[in-house]
């Protein structure tokens, strides 16, 4: 368990995110979990605010399994998945979405323990709780750096 965090609307939930993603370093990996609606999303448009990328781009990749965002000044890409229609570990590496882990930028991960075995180690792993406005967001970041 991390350090629990409370949002009470979407603007706060991004907010967070936004702290996240001016930390976050090449390479690393964000694992997301959370029922349907918890503002996975949500987080992530602020994780790339924090990096300094256009989020008015960023929704969920439901369909496509991953959107990647970039930026033409050539700001450190976000790979943005959602693994929610993956069968599990086997599906992700079939389809070589593995090999984002070494582009040399963030992966944000949606539904994340559909992959769990094989995310890497030192991932920054979030689970989000809550109904209504209000949100538990528990992030466990290895580095301590979300305080």
């Amino acid at each position: 368990m991390g350090k629990v965090f409370t949002t009470r609307s979407a603007d706060e939930t991004v907010a967070l995110g936004r702290k996240l993603g001016q930390v976050l370093k090449e390479g690393e990996v964000v694992a997301l979990d959370g029922d349907l609606g918890a503002g996975k999303t949500c987080i992530t448009r602020g994780i790339a605010e924090g990096m300094g990328l256009i989020s008015d781009d960023v929704c969920s990749p439901t369909f496509t399994i991953v959107n990647e965002y970039t930026d033409p000044a050539d700001k450190m890409p976000l790979f943005h998945f959602d693994t929610y229609r993956l069968s599990g570990t086997d599906d992700f590496i079939a389809a070589g979405l593995d090999e984002y882990f070494y582009r040399g930028g963030v992966c944000v991960i949606e539904w994340s323990s559909v992959i769990d075995d094989i995310l890497p180690e030192g991932t920054v792993r979030i689970n989000i709780t809550g109904c209504g406005q209000e949100r538990n967001i528990d992030i466990d970041d290895p580095e301590g750096r979300i305080c």
